[in-house]
């Protein structure tokens, strides 16, 4: 199977990163260095000494205007705290308006850093915000289709809608999956949609162990899965052209 490697950007947006302009103007210069993707975390609250948190969604609509070719999109966005035709639609109006460049991806999200579930009432349970997960994952593959939408399912309905129009990209949008380095389920999610971001890698080798894990989940194992693999993000100020991709 042949590789590709590709290189992104990857930034929280807290304290001068919390400026959609400086985030556009960002984006815009790695663009034009020649970075291939620029993604954005998704959070509501992060630990001292954040003291700013921008909204990775107007910053990436931000983003969208000010390029023309670079990969965009939240990494990851914690699907269970967001109403899933809300997402439905933002989704594709992000993509419509960055001309078919949108990549989703999607996690549980944690309390780790910023207590972001427990400070605001949200799911604190796991198991629930996993089984939410998957149920918004399943509405916005239909809705991104464009025909009626109809879903009964444990925490959410949506009765008979149609989301026009649909995501610029054929199928649908691109869905990355993040999941901690072994945890089956993550990989099971993976192996239904397009790419897999793990948490925690220790080594190389454990890449290639969990490619062929997600690979015989996967009904046809020669469909390829897209590989995110993060270094530590830089804090970078505002102003600072980003670095030159690997290999550029």
């Amino acid at each position: 199977m042949t590789t590709h490697i590709r290189s992104a950007f990857w930034i929280p947006v807290f304290d001068e990163l919390a400026d959609p302009r400086v985030v556009a103007r960002l984006a815009a210069e790695a663009e034009e260095i020649g970075w291939d993707g620029f993604f954005l975390w998704d959070h509501i609250a992060w630990a001292a000494p954040v003291q700013q948190v921008g909204d990775p969604w107007i910053s990436l609509a931000a983003a969208a205007t000010a390029t023309e070719s670079i990969r965009l999109g939240p990494m990851v966005t914690p699907v269970a705290r967001r109403r899933p035709v809300k997402l439905a639609r933002e989704t594709a109006s992000l993509d419509q308006l960055s001309g078919g460049r949108l990549t989703l991806g999607v996690g549980l999200g944690s309390d780790v850093y910023g207590a972001e579930f427990v400070s605001t009432g949200e799911e604190v349970d796991a198991r629930v915000r996993a089984e939410r997960l998957d149920e918004t994952l399943d509405i916005l593959t239909a809705a991104w289709s464009g025909l009626p939408v109809h879903h009964r399912g444990k925490h959410y309905v949506v009765d008979d809608i149609t989301f026009l129009p649909t995501p610029v990209q054929e199928q649908r949008v691109p869905v990355w999956v993040a999941g901690y380095a072994g945890r089956v389920n993550p990989m099971r999610r993976a192996a239904r949609f397009d790419g897999y971001f793990p948490i925690g890698v220790r080594h190389p080798d454990q890449i290639a162990e969990l490619r062929e894990t997600i690979s015989g989940l996967r009904p046809d194992p020669r469909r390829p899965t897209t590989w995110w693999c993060p270094s530590r993000p830089a804090r970078t100020p505002p102003g600072t052209p980003p670095p030159a991709p690997p290999g550029a």
